[in-house]
């Protein structure tokens, strides 16, 4: 199929869906899901995989553009005030998200329980920030429960990061009885992440500094637009984390910017379309059948991280002494997952060392996908309207008749 047609039905399907989703009082991006899943290869065949292939660059941009306008929520001011509960929380929640998948697998028998442990306790730690964004814009959130969920996510894909490098160097270890080095297990994923933070902030700081020279909305949106494009182009080029180097790039252009509110909102008008078009997209390549596949080494997954973020979240509140609402409510929010953990996978699924069971790890983690990214938006706005973020419009009062 032409691939501008591709586009358009994907558009037009996630239009169609919101409407219905706004009557049923759910969450744009379930919608954005399901319909991606129901014109996808794995359904009704109208975008196929090859298709879905040709659009993956639109998936690149869409996860730069989310961790940009994460990245714009770190204000130091705002960090200063709680930047040791939020470190604190986010430890918390992914080593016990952690902890818990990788002591439950290990009391599985199987050949390769370790490694296989190992790796997907790894890839527990990581959350979707792009689900939780949609959800906190779509019914525009505010509270203490949203401004600490967003700093969260991100730093928490920067923790998922650096345990999986971790992780993953010990299963090839112990899949193949190799030598565990300095270099393997820590040298090269902290070299990564401090590649892409250093990149993302020079970025971030020419793109605050070129401001001063386009004044119109339109010049400064392409500007937006030319430093996210760059970084996701640049991470890709050196083997960097574009989640990062695009996180960074918009914390540091936040910070350097007194009007970074008023321009970052302008990027927020352009977004819409794109991070439908992500999501729709996502959908497509969710594949019922490994529903079946997935048993239960999938089950085991799921229930233990659901139980690691929701506990590892309340405890770290609870130590960080945040507010009761926090405690009460963040771990539901943490519970999305998606691009990165898929990314993980598929770097299992590329080493030759792990090639006996790594078709395991990618069949979980999709199953996980589809159940978490399906359900999640839907707990975070429950979670979010319980902790009273969420306000619905008040009804409009009917009109007076005319005597």
């Amino acid at each position: 199929m032409n691939i501008l047609l591709v586009l358009g039905i994907c558009l037009a399907g996630g239009l169609l869906i919101s409407r219905l989703m706004k009557l049923i009082n759910l969450p744009n991006v379930t919608g954005y899901l399901i319909v991606g899943l129901l014109i996808g290869p794995y359904v009704a065949n109208i975008v196929s995989i090859e298709d879905v292939g040709k659009l993956s660059v639109i998936t690149e941009v869409a996860l730069g553009f989310i961790a940009f306008s994460i990245g714009g929520e770190f204000k130091l001011d705002y960090m200063k005030k709680i930047g040791g509960k939020l470190i604190g929380i986010t430890l918390m929640q992914a080593a016990c998200a952690v902890g818990f998948v990788t002591i439950a697998l290990l009391f599985v028998p199987g050949e390769h329980r370790v490694p296989q442990a190992l790796l997907l306790g790894a890839i527990a730690a990581a959350t979707a920030p792009a689900a939780t964004l949609m959800v906190v814009r779509q019914y525009k959130a505010k509270g203490v429960v949203t401004d600490t969920l967003l700093p969260v996510v991100a730093f928490d894909d920067a923790v998922g990061l650096i345990v999986f490098a971790i992780f993953f160097s010990l299963a090839k270890v112990f899949a193949t009885g190799a030598e565990i080095t300095f270099s393997e297990v820590a040298w090269n994923p902290i070299h990564e992440i401090l590649r892409s933070l250093i990149i993302g902030g020079a970025l971030g700081a020419i793109l605050a500094v070129s401001m001063k020279f386009f004044r119109s909305r339109a010049n400064r949106l392409c500007l937006m637009i030319t430093a996210v494009v760059i970084g996701v182009a640049l991470s890709s080029l050196f083997e960097m984390s574009s989640l990062l180097t695009c996180m960074m790039l918009g914390a540091v252009f936040a910070n350097m910017r007194i009007d970074a509110i008023d321009i970052l909102e302008n990027n927020e008008r352009w977004t819409p379309p794109l991070f439908m078009l992500f999501f729709v997209l996502s959908g497509a390549q969710l594949d019922l059948s490994i529903l079946l596949a997935a048993g239960l080494v999938g089950i085991i997954y799921i229930v233990c991280r659901s139980l690691g973020k929701y506990f590892g979240a309340y405890w770290g509140a609870s130590l960080a002494k945040a507010d009761p609402k926090v405690k009460k409510y963040l771990g539901i929010t943490l519970l999305p997952q998606a691009g990165v953990a898929i990314g993980m996978a598929q770097v299992v699924s590329a080493s030759p060392e792990l090639g006996a069971f790594s078709a395991q790890i990618v069949t979980v983690v999709l199953f996980a996908t589809l159940v978490y990214e399906l359900v999640g938006p839907i707990l975070t706005k429950i979670a979010l309207t319980k902790a009273g973020e969420i306000v619905r419009p008040p009804k409009a009062k009917p009109a007076l008749k005319k005597r």
